[in-house]
């Protein structure tokens, strides 16, 4: 297909089962389930909290009437009783991490993503492994104690990929999701949503929170990190995203991340 040609239309999303018969967590429960492309969690909520994190693969979060778009260095935090889905479009490792809301847990009451370091990834894994496992009761309190004061360690991070609520404007980001080398400038892809220039930039500013070139540029680095972990060269992935040359995607990836995509594969446990 053309770069410069209409995308076709995304088939649509397939609705997953909540579900309803899970124990309460004390103080937490792991269940890990792989995502198949297009599925997702309906909107829904529980009476503990839940991080949502993907091992592998990207999410997307919907909580509060906004949508959000993390990759495997962030997980997002979502507060007991809060109506939240999650899915994703290309497929996931998900793992939900059910806590307790018990006050004394001391963790945050609002929606936030944050980073995720090594530390906790290996312990949201280990955590995970010791569900479906016959682990000595001490053991397990050990994880899941230092599963929690990593937690109350978290910050919110602002540098997820925002995702619009509006079609017009999600079917845009869907269509560059699925084609990140897509190189229609603005001008172009306001007229094919039946909007002026102005009108498209005040409304992806206004629903996203920053500038279409921004978005595409951290939208390409979602999709490297997702090509990374696949195994993909760093070249095949530079041409993939529609980079000129690799050079011009590794400046990017250190620009976002502060450091190379290398780096960043040896640090996420890649081969």
């Amino acid at each position: 297909m053309n770069r410069h040609s209409a995308p076709a239309a995304p088939r649509p999303w397939t609705a997953l089962d909540v579900p309803r018969d899970h124990p309460a967590p004390d103080p937490i429960r792991v269940r890990a389930q792989r995502l198949p492309p297009r599925h997702h969690f309906p909107l829904h909520a529980h009476p503990w909290h839940q991080l949502a994190y993907a091992v592998s693969g990207v999410l997307t979060v919907s909580v509060a009437g906004s949508r959000t778009v993390i990759s495997p260095e962030q997980a997002a935090w979502v507060p007991a009783g809060t109506p939240h889905g999650t899915g994703t479009m290309l497929g996931a490792e998900f793992h939900s991490l059910y806590i307790s809301a018990d006050p004394a847990l001391a963790l945050a009451a609002a929606h936030m993503v944050f980073a995720v370091p090594p530390l906790l990834r290996a312990l949201i894994v280990e955590a995970a492994d010791l569900e479906t496992g016959e682990a000595d009761a001490a053991y397990r309190q050990q994880v899941h104690g230092l599963i929690l004061a990593q937690l109350r360690r978290a910050r919110p991070l602002a540098n997820a990929l925002p995702w619009p609520e509006s079609p017009a404007l999600a079917r845009l980001c869907e269509a560059l999701f699925a084609r990140p080398d897509d190189a229609l400038p603005l001008p172009a892809w306001s007229r094919r949503l039946g909007m002026s220039e102005r009108t498209f930039a005040r409304r992806f500013q206004e629903e996203t929170g920053t500038t279409l070139r921004a978005w595409r540029r951290r939208l390409r680095l979602f999709r490297g990190i997702e090509l990374l972990e696949a195994g993909m060269s760093v070249t095949d992935i530079a041409m993939e995203l529609g980079y000129a040359s690799p050079s011009a995607f590794i400046y990017m990836f250190r620009l976002e991340t502060g450091h190379s995509p290398g780096l960043y594969h040896r640090r996420s446990g890649g081969a």
